[in-house]
C-alpha cells in the first residue's frame, strides 16, 4: 500500500476547509497556486477554464516530487499571463480518483495533459519539465494553433527553427481546406509548429509546384519536404506520423533523437528493427549507408529502423542478446514482440533477410544466457538452452524460479530457496532451480510471467503447477511433498498416455 507523506496530507485536508476564492473553491490553498482536484470537482473545474494544464500524479512517486516545486513556480507566473493559464495537478493513486486517470489514459506518473474547451480537446504536455521550461512551452500552447507566414523573412526563419514546420497554403481562410486545418493544428500543436500563408512563394523551396489548396511538411532529415492535399482530420494525421519520423533513428542521448525513439516505442503497431554496430569499427559507414537505403526502400511496411553503436546501445544489446563479437548485426522485434536476428550483417545479407522477414519466413531468436561451466550449487541454475535437459526432460519434479537480478523479492527469496533445496537433496526425484527471466526468453504458454519472482512447479510426469502459496521454507517443501510424484508413477503415466495414444 502506497504511503502519503504527512505534509502532504495536512495540505489536502487544510484545502478542502478553504472557501471564498474560485481556486479556493478548487481545493487550493491561499499561498498556493497550483489547483488541488479530486473526483468531486474535476469536471466542474475543467469546464470554467478554456485553458487548463493536469497533472496526475502519485505520491510516492520520486519524479512527482521533483516536479513538484517547479510546477508550483511555472503556476504562479502563469495565472499572471494574459490570458491566465490554469495548472491543476490530482492525486490519481487515491482510490476515489483512478477513474479519472483511467479516463484520460494515464499509464504512469507524472503524466501532464492539456485539456481545452471544457474537455473537448485532450492532448499530452511534452515539454520540459523545469518551471523556465513549462512556462515558455506553455505560453505557446496557449495562442493561436497556428500563426500566418507574411513575408519571405518569416517563411525562412520558420523553417530554419523548427526540426518539423508543417504549413497550410490556402486559396481563402474562408475555406472548409482551412478550418480543418486549424483543427488538425489545435489537436496535434504538441508534437508539431504548424503555419499558414496565402502565398505559396513565401516559403523556401518556391519553385517547386505547390497546387492550392495544400499542406507543406518542412523537416530537417530526408527528403526534406513532404505534401499533402488531403485534409481530413484523420488523413493528416496519420500523414504527419508516417512521414514525421526519419528513415534512420539514431539511438544514443541527442533529445531531437530521443523524441524520436519515444514516438516508436510509444507505437505499439510498428515492429522496431535495430542496427548494431561497433563504435571501432571503421567499415561500418558503408553498412550505415546500406541499411539506410532499406530503410527508405521499405517505408510504410510498419517498421521503424534505428541505428546504435555498441556503446550507446550497450543496454539494448543486452536486452536483445546480442554479443560483441557477432557484430554487425540486425535485431527485428515484431508486433508480437517475436525478436529475429541477423548477425555479422553486411551489404550483401542484409536485403534477402530483410525480405526474409517481411515474407514470414526469417527465424525467430531467441535469446539464452551461456551454459553455466559449474552448475553444482544447491539451487541449479537453468538456461534457454538447458531448459529441456533440467525440467522439461529431466523426469525428475523440478520446483523452477523465474526472477530478475534487480529484484528485491527475487533477493530476499534466494536464500530461503537455498534452504529448501539442501533440506530436499537426499532426494533425488526433486530439483529446485532458477531461471534469469530477463537473460533468457521463454515463450512456453504453460508459464505466464507477469512479475518477479514467478514460481512453477514442473512434475516428473510434466504436469506444471504454479505456485502462489507463502514464500517460507516450510511452505514451499510442504507444496513440493504435496505435488511431487515418484519417478515409477511417472514412468506409469507416461506409458498410459503412450498406450492411450496407440489405441487411438
Amino acid at each position: 500500500m502506497y504511503r502519503l507523506i504527512s505534509v502532504l496530507l495536512f495540505m489536502f485536508a487544510l484545502a478542502t476547509l478553504r472557501t471564498g476564492l474560485a481556486s479556493e473553491a478548487a481545493g487550493a490553498k491561499e499561498d498556493e497556486h497550483v489547483i488541488v482536484l479530486d473526483d468531486k470537482n474535476f469536471h466542474d473545474v475543467v469546464k470554467q477554464h478554456p485553458f487548463i494544464v493536469v497533472e496526475f500524479y502519485a505520491p510516492w512517486c520520486g519524479h512527482c516530487k521533483r516536479l513538484a516545486p517547479e510546477y508550483e513556480k511555472a503556476a504562479a507566473i502563469l495565472k499572471e499571463n494574459d490570458p491566465p493559464i490554469i495548472l491543476a495537478n490530482i492525486n490519481a493513486d487515491e482510490e476515489s480518483n483512478r477513474g479519472l486517470a483511467g479516463e484520460y489514459g494515464v499509464r504512469g506518473f507524472p503524466t501532464l495533459k492539456i485539456i481545452e474547451n471544457g474537455g473537448k480537446i485532450i492532448r499530452d504536455y511534452k515539454g520540459p519539465r523545469d518551471a523556465d521550461g513549462i512556462v515558455s512551452y506553455l505560453k505557446k500552447q496557449v495562442g493561436p494553433p497556428s500563426l500566418e507566414i507574411t513575408t519571405p523573412e518569416e517563411g525562412e526563419k520558420s523553417v530554419e527553427e523548427a526540426e518539423i514546420l508543417v504549413v497550410g497554403v490556402f486559396n481563402s481562410y474562408d475555406s472548409d481546406e482551412y478550418k480543418d486545418f486549424i483543427s488538425v493544428a489545435s489537436e496535434l500543436r504538441s508534437e508539431y509548429v504548424f503555419k499558414h500563408t496565402l502565398d505559396s512563394s513565401l516559403l523556401p523551396k518556391k519553385d517547386l509546384d505547390l497546387s492550392l489548396p495544400s499542406i507543406r511538411v518542412f523537416k530537417k532529415f530526408d527528403e526534406g519536404f513532404n505534401d499533402l492535399k488531403d485534409f481530413a482530420s484523420e488523413a493528416v494525421k496519420k500523414f504527419l506520423e508516417d512521414i514525421s519520423i526519419p528513415h534512420v533513428v539514431l539511438f544514443n542521448k541527442d533529445p531531437v533523437q530521443r523524441n524520436y525513439l519515444s514516438k516508436i516505442f510509444e507505437n505499439p503497431d510498428n515492429a522496431k528493427a535495430f542496427l548494431f554496430l561497433d563504435a571501432k569499427d571503421d567499415a561500418g559507414e558503408v553498412l550505415k549507408k546500406a541499411y539506410g537505403e532499406l530503410a527508405k526502400e521499405n517505408k510504410g511496411k510498419s517498421v521503424r529502423f534505428m541505428l546504435a553503436d555498441n556503446e550507446d546501445g550497450e543496454n539494448a544489446m543486452q536486452y536483445f542478446g546480442v554479443k560483441q563479437d557477432k557484430l554487425p548485426c540486425i535485431v527485428i522485434q515484431g508486433k508480437d514482440q517475436k525478436k529475429y536476428l541477423l548477425e555479422k550483417a553486411s551489404t550483401e545479407n542484409m536485403a534477402a533477410w530483410l525480405k526474409d522477414y517481411f515474407d514470414g519466413k526469417a527465424l525467430e531468436f531467441l535469446k539464452s544466457e551461456p551454459v553455466p561451466e559449474k552448475n553444482d550449487e544447491p539451487v541449479k541454475v537453468v538456461v534457454l538452452d538447458t531448459l529441456d535437459e533440467i525440467v522439461f526432460k529431466s523426469g525428475k519434479n523440478v520446483l523452477l524460479e523465474f526472477y530478475a537480478p534487480w529484484c528485491g523479492h527475487c533477493k530476499n527469496l534466494a536464500p530461503i530457496l537455498d534452504e529448501v533445496a539442501i533440506a530436499l537433496q537426499s532426494d533425488s526425484s526433486v530439483v529446485i532451480a532458477k531461471l534469469d527471466a530477463t537473460a533468457n526468453d521463454i515463450r512456453d504458454k504453460r508459464f505466464d510471467i507477469q512479475g518477479f519472482p514467478t514460481l512453477y512447479f514442473h512434475t516428473s510426469s510434466g504436469k506444471v503447477v504454479p505456485y502462489d502459496g507463502n514464500r517460507t521454507k516450510e511452505d514451499l517443501i510442504s507444496f513440493i511433498n504435496s505435488n511431487k510424484e515418484s519417478l515409477d508413477q511417472s514412468m506409469n503415466e507416461s506409458k498410459l498416455d503412450s498406450d492411450t495414444k496407440d489405441e487411438l
